[in-house]
């Protein structure tokens, strides 16, 4: 009993299973979504320009049936006519066409929460394993599929049937009209039917993404084991990460520490702060930080400072500054260049032995 417990999938998927899931494309989706989408898209496009299309359409043909006992066939009047039925029906055409794909890439982003799945693109080689294919083509899942299939023809077929009986109804079919009456016919016909056929396709879509929702849903329930096992192994994983970090810190810290004794100055705050400059003018396009700590690393910084006989200047508001600003490795930033210059060159000046001992200690580093 306890064993048969422990398997149990009674608890909600974690945020990392809901992640992996999405990663693979395992969460609920439906392509009647994207078709509702695409017919709503295109039902409110053509009602934005439907009655302006109309009336376009309706002139255009009135003139071909008005000149049209006079039409010398040939072909080139044929080819000036088949442009001339692009240019009118393009504008009619293409703002639908752009609507619908518009439309079902929005239905897709919905569903998969506008995430990328690279990985439901990649290859898997267990596609190709008979008894797995044997299985999901036999499986319970084809045959609710095919349930909603039939629903889908039997909704639509029942809806199209509906709307032309009753467009039968229509005098266009049981007395002589204007021509014009034809584009208002097919306006209204192609409006009623899309109506009809949205109403359709938005119930089954409901159902098969509600089906498609419980199923993922309770695909990705996780026992009490795993539950526990993945808590252990992201704490773990962030106990790894925060190693790596502190390790990554120490690194630099004894990589900064290492590199005082070749600095040109400490500009320190005195207490709280202490950046280390380097500058050789044959090599550095601007003075480079070397090191910079507060607190206790500060102090550390003037220390080695002290022992090998760098410079140190106090100056608050720069090694504030630079301590915000300034990147070890990198160049200072341009808005500290003539506070800085200034404090060089009065180390310049008044370290002079220093700086001749300098270049040899870089020298034999270097070496």
């Amino acid at each position: 009993m306890a064993d048969q417990e422990k398997d149990q999938k009674t608890e909600q998927p974690t945020g990392k299973r809901l992640g992996e899931a999405m990663d693979r494309g395992q969460f609920a989706r439906v392509p009647e979504m994207q078709m509702v989408f695409s017919l709503a898209a295109a039902l409110a496009m053509v009602g934005f320009v439907g009655n302006l299309c109309v009336e376009r359409v309706g002139e255009f043909w009135i003139g071909i049936f008005t000149k049209f006992p006079r039409m010398d066939v040939r072909p080139d009047t044929v080819v000036t006519l088949f442009g001339e039925i692009v240019l009118v029906v393009a504008p009619v055409i293409l703002p639908v066409l752009f609507a619908t794909g518009g439309a079902a890439l929005l239905a897709g982003g919905l569903q998969s929460g506008f995430n990328l799945t690279p990985k439901a693109l990649g290859f898997k080689w267990e596609r190709l394993n008979l008894t797995a294919g044997y299985e999901r083509i036999f499986s319970k899942q084809v045959f609710i599929h095919a349930g909603i299939e039939l629903l889908k023809m039997i909704a639509i077929g029942m809806m199209l049937w509906v709307g032309a009986r009753k467009l039968l109804l229509d005098p266009l079919f049981t007395a002589p009209v204007e021509v014009s009456y034809l584009g208002k016919f097919i306006s209204q016909a192609a409006t009623e039917l899309f109506t009809r056929l949205l109403f359709a396709m938005s119930v089954v879509a409901a159902i098969s993404y509600g089906y498609e929702k419980l199923k993922v849903s309770r695909d990705l329930m996780m026992t009490r084991e795993e539950v526990k096992e993945e808590m252990r192994s992201s704490e773990m994983d962030s106990r790894v990460k925060g190693f790596r970090r502190r390790l990554a810190r120490r690194l630099l810290q004894k990589q900064m520490l290492s590199a005082v004794p070749t600095a040109d100055v400490i500009i320190t705050n005195p207490t709280h702060y202490a950046v280390a400059l380097k500058y050789e003018r044959t090599k550095d396009r601007a003075p480079i930080v070397l090191a910079k700590g507060e607190n206790r690393f500060a102090q550390r910084i003037k220390a080695i400072a002290e022992e090998h006989g760098v410079p140190t200047v106090e100056n608050k508001p720069v090694a504030r500054l630079l301590f915000a600003m300034g990147r070890v490795g990198e160049n200072i930033p341009p808005e500290l260049y003539q506070a800085v210059a200034e404090i060089l060159a009065l180390v310049y000046r008044t370290h002079r032995y220093y700086f001749h001992r300098l270049r040899s200690r870089r020298l034999e580093l270097e070496a």
